[in-house]
């Protein structure tokens, strides 16, 4: 069975990739031609979706995973930046490979990572993967806003010259907590000026949100122990963003979660994407993110694992099923946020994120207990049960990168 995310399923279907990796021809079986120089592989009894877009990542923290208990996130934030520290840029490619090879046995053949070492870059353009780089800007003192630019716009050049054919690049100012007001408006300005996609950890935490909205709180002890002053209130975390210049189609919100319904209008009314990752912040205790009021208001919205510093793994299916019930979605609905939404979140959905001619033969196949019910929604519901070790093969480029064949597959 074939899962476009875009048409309706397919039942005995087959699936032609070009030279060049991208999808040549997709339908019925017999519909779709068969060179005679084209190598078949056939899955009995298994399912081919869109590979998966994880749309928040932190794969350069990998070797973190299971290491950070901190119970209070403005611990575990500082937590984290002590762990990173000392670590050589080495390390940070190690882990990040690691990372994108993990990604695949999930399923995961697109990520939005964001970072601020060179490592997610370097594993993506090494092992030919897909993704969205943000090379995070972070400093919360005014005066060393220009030293910042500097180095990040020191750090893009340098992407620019070494990123594979299917690795973007991105900027991403930090979060509130860590990122001076002149510094987001000039990133923001820069990105722009660049024509780079944005993106920004933004109301995550009930912390943030009063560090912003009343200067108190765990992060604002950490800046009067630097000795720099909050900046005046403001009446949210996004809002802020709003009127900095920030927040635009280019924008990508990660989490957002402590919100209210001005901030989903201003949301809508920039036309800023949205990526949830609702495991992490249930990790966390930050609460749940409105799905359903984003999907009412019209806002793109992707699904993300965040790292696995926080959630041990990068099951976006898992991230799915959580979406699901926090919005009483239906399982195609879900799926497509782990697909085509994901795509059209990141700005891609012309490249990836569904089974169309033209874009990229990025394919995930899941074994199936049974037959799969012949009703769509039936299918949908079955196929977002899927565990990991449903999954037989992933395809990036119509290259496979993660395939576990036994009894699944019949390469001819």
């Amino acid at each position: 069975m074939i899962w476009p995310a875009t048409a309706p399923a397919v039942f005995e279907g087959a699936l032609l990739v070009d030279s060049q990796g991208r999808i040549a021809a997709v339908g019925p079986e017999q519909e779709v031609p068969c060179p005679a120089d084209a190598r078949a592989v056939r899955f009995a009894g298994a399912a081919l979706l869109p590979g998966l877009v994880n749309a928040h990542t932190h794969l350069e923290l990998t070797g973190l995973r299971g290491q950070l208990q901190e119970a209070d996130f403005v611990q575990w934030i500082q937590a984290v930046r002590r762990a990173k520290e000392p670590l050589p840029e080495q390390t940070y490619l190690d882990w990040a490979i690691q990372g994108v090879k993990e990604a695949w046995r999930y399923g995961i053949t697109t990520v939005a990572d964001t970072g601020t070492s060179d490592g997610v870059l370097r594993a993506l353009t090494q092992l030919a993967a897909s993704g969205t780089v943000y090379r995070e800007a972070i400093q919360p003192d005014p005066a060393r806003a220009e030293g910042e630019m500097a180095r990040l716009e020191d750090a893009i050049a340098r992407w620019r010259s070494e990123a594979g054919p299917r690795v973007r690049i991105g900027v991403s100012p930090h979060a509130p907590y860590t990122v001076s007001r002149p510094l987001y408006q000039q990133v923001a300005a820069y990105a722009r000026s660049q024509g780079l996609p944005l993106a920004g950890h933004v109301a995550e935490s009930f912390a943030e949100s009063l560090f912003v909205k009343a200067a108190r709180g765990g992060f604002a002890d950490l800046w009067r122990r630097r000795g720099l002053k909050p900046g005046p209130a403001a009446p949210s975390p996004v809002r802020l963003l709003g009127d900095l210049g920030v927040l635009g189609p280019d924008f990508l919100a990660i989490h957002a979660v402590q919100v209210d319904r001005a901030d989903i209008g201003v949301l809508r009314q920039t036309g800023s994407a949205v990526v949830a990752c609702p495991r992490s912040n249930a990790r966390h205790g930050h609460g749940a993110p409105p799905l359903s009021q984003y999907l009412e208001a019209g806002i793109r919205l992707a699904l993300g694992t965040d790292s696995v510093a926080s959630v041990d793994d990068l099951d976006l299916w898992a991230e799915a099923r959580e979406a699901r019930l926090m919005a009483g979605l239906s399982a195609e609905a879900a799926l497509r946020l782990l697909t085509i939404e994901g795509a059209k979140a990141l700005g891609q959905e012309a490249e990836i994120g569904s089974l169309e001619p033209g874009k990229w033969a990025d394919l995930v196949v899941l074994r199936l207990p049974g037959p799969l019910p012949r009703k769509p929604d039936l299918a949908a519901e079955a196929l977002l049960l899927s565990r990991p070790r449903d999954i037989i093969a992933t395809f990036v480029s119509g290259r496979p990168v993660h395939e576990a064949y036994p009894g699944g597959a019949e390469p001819t």
